[in-house]
């Protein structure tokens, strides 16, 4: 499989059982792990004003992408993507 780049589309489903599309915004690695930032497709595409909501998912060997479960995992991904959007 292709890794997982910037642009991706991906359907996931979610807690009702409804398709939902989101987007790669980034990707980074860390320690050996990768990570991908999303967000919904639908608020990408709308271009509004608000702040749109972004995910941090792990990527597997397989190149799919899985939920960080840990809090402390989780805290140090969020930290290292604010770090790399204040560095651009």
């Amino acid at each position: 499989m292709e890794p997982i780049k910037v642009g991706d589309i991906f359907t996931l489903m979610d807690e009702n059982d409804q398709e939902q599309e989101i987007e790669v915004l980034g990707t980074l690695s860390i320690d050996g792990a990768d990570y991908a930032a999303v967000g919904f497709t639908e608020e990408i595409i709308e271009e509004t004003e608000e702040d749109i909501d972004v995910f941090f998912l792990r990527v597997e060997d397989d190149e799919q992408l899985s939920i960080i479960e840990s809090d402390e995992e989780f805290d140090m991904v969020s930290a290292a993507f604010t770090e790399v959007g204040e560095d651009e």
